[in-house]
C-alpha cells in the first residue's frame, strides 16, 4: 500500500480547530505557522502522512473544519501628488478555507 503526505494550507484561524479534529480521527499531525497569501495574513501548513487509503478520510475532516469568510480591507492607495486626498472604500474579499496538495511517498523512515 502507497502512503501519502496531505499538505494542507489554511487560515490560522481554523487550524486549532483542525489539529483536534485529525487526533480525533486518529491521524497524527504537524503544524508549521506560515504566512502568505493576498493579504499576507498568518496561516498555518498541515502535514499528515497516511496510507492511500485514508486520504478521502482526512479531505473531509479538513473540508469540515476550514471554512471561507467574508473580510474588509482597505485598498492600497495609488500614488497621488501632495496635498491629494484619498480616502478608500473598503473591499470585501473572501478568506479561510484551504489549499490542498497530497504527494506520493516514495519512502518513510522512523528513528
Amino acid at each position: 500500500m502507497s502512503m501519502k503526505l496531505i499538505i494542507s494550507i489554511v487560515h490560522s484561524d481554523d487550524a486549532d480547530q483542525l489539529m483536534s479534529a485529525l487526533r480525533e480521527g486518529g491521524f497524527s499531525s504537524t503544524r508549521i505557522s506560515t504566512t502568505g497569501g493576498f493579504l499576507r495574513e498568518g496561516n498555518a501548513t498541515i502535514l499528515v502522512g497516511t496510507d492511500e487509503m485514508n486520504v478521502s478520510s482526512v479531505l473531509d475532516i479538513i473540508k469540515r473544519n476550514c471554512h471561507t469568510r467574508t473580510q474588509y480591507v482597505n485598498p492600497l492607495p495609488p500614488v497621488m501628488e501632495p496635498g491629494e486626498l484619498y480616502m478608500p472604500n473598503p473591499v470585501e474579499v473572501q478568506v479561510g478555507g484551504a489549499v490542498i496538495f497530497v504527494l506520493d511517498v516514495e519512502r518513510l523512515v522512523k528513528y
